[in-house]
């Protein structure tokens, strides 16, 4: 038997013992299909949603940070409503335009001089920011499921 046959008989075995959902191989061919050549890739370095939360009242924002490419990206979360606004900034500081990627589609946003952005209505589940930078070239950060 081939290392291929084996592989193929241990994944018809997990197949048919619990099935992949069809939500998840939706979200994997829509981050799949979204791939971006060439673009930097940041990857996700601290999210405070995984830290215990403070007594306080109320939500408060979930902040994210991701770091590629000699690019860091801040990012804070914040419901309002059944949708979400994302603020944040990209540093270097450099203008961008940004793209707030979701399994529906995208929301077009601008980064000023500063590397300051915001964008409103970005739905719930997975997202991921693709920031084009003047210099012709791109970073995106991964996936993460607001």
């Amino acid at each position: 038997m081939t290392d291929a046959e084996l592989l193929e008989l241990v994944s018809a075995a997990f197949r048919a013992a619990e099935p992949v959902p069809d939500a998840v191989s939706a979200a994997a061919r829509t981050a799949l299909g979204r791939r971006v050549p060439g673009a930097v890739r940041a990857r996700l370095v601290s999210d405070d949603d995984l830290r215990p939360a403070p007594a306080l009242r109320g939500p408060a924002p979930r902040l994210l940070t991701f770091d590629g490419g000699g690019r860091t990206v801040e990012v804070e979360l914040t419901p309002t409503g059944q949708v979400y606004e994302i603020a944040g900034r990209l540093l270097p500081r450099t203008a961008a335009q940004v793209r707030v990627r979701h399994t529906d589609g995208e929301i077009a946003g601008q980064a000023g001089p500063g590397g300051r952005f915001v964008v409103d209505g970005v739905p719930p589940g997975l997202v991921s920011l693709l920031f084009r930078l003047p210099d012709g070239t791109s970073v995106v950060t991964g996936w993460v499921r607001l």
